[in-house]
């Protein structure tokens, strides 16, 4: 492991408290109050209003906490700087995230710049964001994730996120399959790129990304058992994210990968959906097991296709040779393998991807 500069200091922020269960909603006022909060600001959207945003409303009420509420729909820079006014105005102590991974992210970013204080209630387990300190948000000068601050609390209804829509359950375990390469890609840019490499938060990765497949069979049956699995696999990569000081325990080649698909794709798919089918590929590029990823998506009923995510062969072909330049500081297997238009079309095709 190549150690960190001598006098560096590296701050790492974790939860303070993690709920996971049914009904575990009527924890948030008895939360904030612990924390001595008085008041919220709740960014959620209309659909995830109706989910859970109301609910969480008359709770913190109940517990005496003047509470407010924003909509949002978009996770833009300029939504980011609208719900920073609001939380200014309000005066709120706590920004709540109620939602999937847009209201999260946003919630994340704006309480981060405003220096208060933010709680996580995802209401999908769509992806790893849910604990983690890191926020997608378009308009940003990068396409990928940005430095906020790890949630205080992370609270995870497992009925409500039992009772979506499962497209977004199997997308979360896409992307925490996965992590099976992107730490592989991490080693790699250690041995060969004299990168820094976390032991432990690699192998938390990794824990977490073949416990998702240990239990993909339960996953897919949709058991409180299989959703409390994958969540706390997602809060686990979000842990290993915040020890490594980086996204590099959860991030490499297949994330790279779907951030190319995001920009050049006419309708991309889920975050995890496309991290799932770029695993597949890029594990056969790392010499790994790559059928058996394969076999653990398409229990789980994740997309193992270019035709499953809905996007044609060539943007595929496209986004696999585009994918190096998304973060060229970012050193992966696309680095040593130089993949040209003919060695992308025979990985795609060998490994059934188009």
């Amino acid at each position: 492991m190549t150690k960190p500069k001598k006098n560096s200091i590296h701050r790492i922020g974790l939860p303070r408290v993690v709920i996971v269960g049914e009904t575990v909603l009527n924890q948030l006022g008895s939360i904030c109050r612990e924390f001595d909060y008085n008041s919220a600001l709740i960014v959620t959207g209309n659909r995830t209003y109706d989910i859970a945003g109301k609910q969480s409303e008359m709770i913190l009420e109940d517990e005496g906490l003047n509470v407010f509420t924003t909509k949002v729909s978009e996770a833009t820079r300029e939504t980011v700087d609208s719900v920073k006014e609001k939380i200014i105005d309000s005066e709120a102590d706590v920004v709540l995230g109620i939602g999937g991974g847009r209201n999260i992210d946003i919630a994340k970013l704006s309480s981060c710049e405003t220096d208060r204080f933010f709680i996580s209630v995802p209401t999908v387990a769509s992806h790893d964001g849910i604990a983690s300190s890191l926020a997608s948000i378009k308009g940003t000068e990068r396409p990928y994730t940005v430095e906020a601050s790890s949630p205080i609390a992370v609270v995870m209804d497992s009925k409500i996120i039992q009772e979506s829509p499962y497209r977004f359950t199997a997308s979360g375990c896409g992307d925490m399959i996965c992590k099976a390469v992107e730490v592989r890609d991490w080693r790699l840019a250690h041995r060969e790129n004299n990168d820094y490499y976390g032991v432990y938060a690699g192998s938390l990765s990794l824990m977490s990304s073949q416990h998702v497949i240990e239990n993909a069979r339960i996953i897919r049956e949709r058991t409180e058992e299989g959703i409390r699995t994958l969540l706390e696999a997602l809060v686990s990569c979000g842990v290993a994210m915040s020890i490594a000081g980086s996204s590099r325990p959860t991030s490499g080649s297949a994330h790279l990968f779907s951030h190319a698909l995001d920009q050049i794709a006419e309708a991309p798919a889920l975050h995890g959906e496309q991290c799932g089918v770029g695993c597949i590929m890029m594990a056969k590029l790392h010499g790994l097991n790559w059928q058996g990823l394969r076999e653990g998506l398409k229990t789980i009923g994740a997309p193992t296709t270019a035709e499953e995510l809905g996007i044609p062969d060539k943007t595929i072909i496209k986004a696999l040779r585009l994918a190096k330049s998304i973060r060229p500081n970012r050193y992966t297997i696309l680095n040593k393998i130089n993949l040209d238009e003919k060695l992308a079309i025979d990985l795609a095709e060998s490994t059934g991807v188009i």
